[in-house]
């Protein structure tokens, strides 16, 4: 049997042209040299200058994972007992082990979005604490496009504009966890350069739907690259002849971004035999990119028991809490295994359905 593995874009193998490229990679030692931000490995100094190219910033710093990154960037702009502000549902409040807090001692300032999108008000209706000594210091706002949680939401353009500008007028910083934001890029047609123009660092991930085995960019000005390199060292990211991995980053960066809209369109298919199957329910109803939300009604049991239910048939999705599921498209998976998805989802809803009907009436015998 087949198997289908929708958990996650980070399951991705390299292919055959990336393994070609990562086999003829010149490499050095990235923790030696002179310069405050590029090492000895000429394929991660070439990658850290396309990517920060690509993004309009100065300079990049090539990490092992986005939650170094991520972490690194809370760091530079924040020092131990200030506050950042971000969305409730996001990766860095929800995924990274309280990192923020561990590492750098900071405090988290959630905010509840739609589908983890914010509007510039909730900001503007006294979120930025006075300046008093019993209070934390408010120094940063993370945004994260898309938006995992939200379903793969692109954030509107102009919601991150009024966001950034309120931001900077009251000395804050602004950072971006951009692991997907080329789905965003590809899907809003709104080149990088001008996303990343809203934030003064930038998180990108290469191992997601780019098809990467390893690694993460921190992108933003010069000297605070420059300093998010000394902290990537405490970290433990500081990595030798690392042009290895950083070979399949740059292979994808010029391979894999415009394959994204496939992904998309797959999303959408998927999503669509979702919305028309009794009991699953999409959140959102919207699908903007390479992830897929869906709601099982209870009387189809619970999300773990259903995921179940379609392992026994060769898909895999993960349960995203007690009702939901997330599934996520990406370049392993082509349209026919697709169109498999949707009718293994429609199988495992209709035989979820049987069980449920001859429990009740079951239990109906025993009244």
């Amino acid at each position: 049997m087949q198997t289908i593995d929708l958990r996650s874009d980070t399951v991705t193998k390299p292919t055959p042209a990336m393994r070609e490229a990562i086999a003829a990679a010149e490499v050095g030692d990235d923790v030696f040299g002179s310069d405050p931000i590029l090492g000895e490995d000429p394929t991660v100094n070439e990658l850290q200058r396309t990517i920060a190219e690509m993004l309009g910033k100065e300079a990049a710093l090539f990490v092992p994972s986005g939650t170094m990154s991520n972490q690194i960037a809370l760091r530079v702009h924040c020092r131990p007992g200030d506050e950042f502000l971000c969305e409730a549902g996001c990766h860095i409040f929800n995924y990274e082990q309280g990192g923020y807090a561990q590492l750098s001692g900071l405090c988290a300032r959630p905010l509840v979005g739609e589908y983890g999108v914010l509007r510039v008000e909730q900001f503007q209706s006294g979120i930025l604490r006075a300046d008093d000594e019993h209070l934390v210091r408010t120094r940063l706002v993370c945004l994260e496009n898309t938006h995992n949680r939200g379903g793969g939401r692109v954030w509107p353009i102009d919601a991150v504009e009024s966001i950034s500008a309120w931001a900077h007028e009251h000395g804050l910083a602004m950072h971006l966890d951009g692991a997907r934001l080329f789905n965003a890029v590809v899907a809003s047609g709104i080149e990088a350069r001008e996303w990343a123009s809203h934030f003064d660092t930038v998180s990108v991930c290469f191992s997601k739907g780019l098809g990467a085995p390893v690694g993460s960019a921190l992108c933003g000005p010069s000297d605070l690259i420059a300093a998010a390199r000394r902290h990537r060292k405490l970290f433990g990211g500081g990595m030798r002849q690392v042009g290895i991995i950083a070979a399949g980053a740059l292979h994808a960066l010029r391979n894999h971004v415009d394959r994204l809209a496939d992904d998309h369109e797959n999303a959408r298919r998927l999503g669509e035999a979702i919305a028309a199957t009794d009991g699953l329910d999409l959140r959102p109803e919207e699908i903007d990119t390479n992830i897929v939300i869906f709601h099982v009604d209870a009387s189809l049991g619970s999300a773990a028991a259903f995921v179940g239910r379609l392992a026994e048939r060769g898909l895999k999705m993960i349960a995203f809490g007690p009702q939901l599921i997330r599934a996520v498209t990406h370049l392993d998976v082509d349209r026919g295994q697709i169109e498999r998805s949707c009718e293994i989802v429609g199988e495992a809803a209709a035989d979820c359905a049987t069980g449920s009907r001859a429990s009740s009436a079951l239990d109906s015998a025993y009244v």
